[in-house]
């Protein structure tokens, strides 16, 4: 199909998360178990030794796309399942080659991004899981490690480095899925686009800090009211689930806002 590269003002960024919460609604537990699905999928994955973390880094694209093609078919009236995660790879196979190729790269890629954080931080991460694994670890222990001053730079540049990843991944596989584009022209095109869309994006990023913050504050005055505090921590769980599950599924609004419409598929239930 013939896409359009196209501009949208900075007020559409928070229409992209509204739009995906009012789809969330529609099909809650269908999205929910579709994302439970992935993600336990890739904690089996990552037990892997040696090349389990880079193929859990890997199959991110697929993640995103599948939401993609999830979200168009709820759009449609049609059926939400953890199969689309896999649809784009029994097509074409020119357009599945490079969206494999889109995958390696961007495992590697991401791999490497959080080698070159941990290193610089002195392996912070590592030392901080193995003081979670101990159980219960001296709050004292957790505040050393983290005000050690490579963690910052860590963090910083994990971050850095991390965004400038997903802005040329961020439309990526639905270019070469939909649109039929390689890998190195899916690429510039979803840095081209996040660019001529930067003031939406900027502001579908502060809607979510916006969100998140939001429900953080109310739960914690509304289980401080009640005397029982720490259930704040419990109920942000699913909280987290329901965000990451509606992030996903905006990712559709950014495409077609930045691109024009996907083909319609048919209306079949499940």
């Amino acid at each position: 199909m013939t896409l359009q590269l196209k501009t949208v003002p900075a007020s559409r960024g928070p229409r992209w998360v509204t739009s995906a919460f009012r789809l969330f609604a529609r099909k809650p537990l269908l999205f929910t178990m579709m994302f439970s699905v992935f993600l336990f999928a890739a904690l089996v994955v990552s037990l892997v030794p040696l090349l389990g973390g880079l193929v859990q880094m890997a199959a991110l694209p697929l993640l995103s796309l599948g939401f993609m093609i999830a979200s168009q078919s709820a759009l449609n009236g049609g059926p939400v399942h953890p199969a689309q995660f896999l649809e784009p790879l029994r097509g074409d196979p020119l357009r599945r080659r490079s969206l494999l190729v889109l995958c390696a790269i961007y495992g590697v890629a991401a791999l490497a991004i959080l080698l070159l954080a941990d290193g610089v931080s002195d392996n912070a991460w590592a030392r901080l899981q193995a003081l979670m694994m101990k159980g219960q670890p001296a709050q004292a222990e957790i505040d050393a490690l983290l005000s050690e001053p490579g963690v910052a730079t860590g963090v910083l540049l994990a971050g850095v480095l991390g965004t400038l990843l997903s802005v040329l991944f961020w439309h990526a596989p639905a270019l070469v899925h939909w649109g039929g584009q390689g890998v190195a022209q899916s690429l510039f095109s979803s840095t081209l686009a996040v660019w001529r869309c930067r003031g939406a994006f900027l502001t579908y990023s502060l809607a979510w800090v916006g969100v998140i913050a939001a429900f953080g504050l109310l739960a914690a005055l509304l289980f401080g009211l009640l005397g029982t505090p720490q259930l704040a921590n419990v109920v942000g769980v699913p909280a987290g689930l329901t965000f990451s599950t509606v992030f996903y599924i905006s990712l559709l609004y950014t495409f077609t806002d930045s691109f024009g419409g996907v083909a319609p598929e048919p209306a079949t239930e499940v």
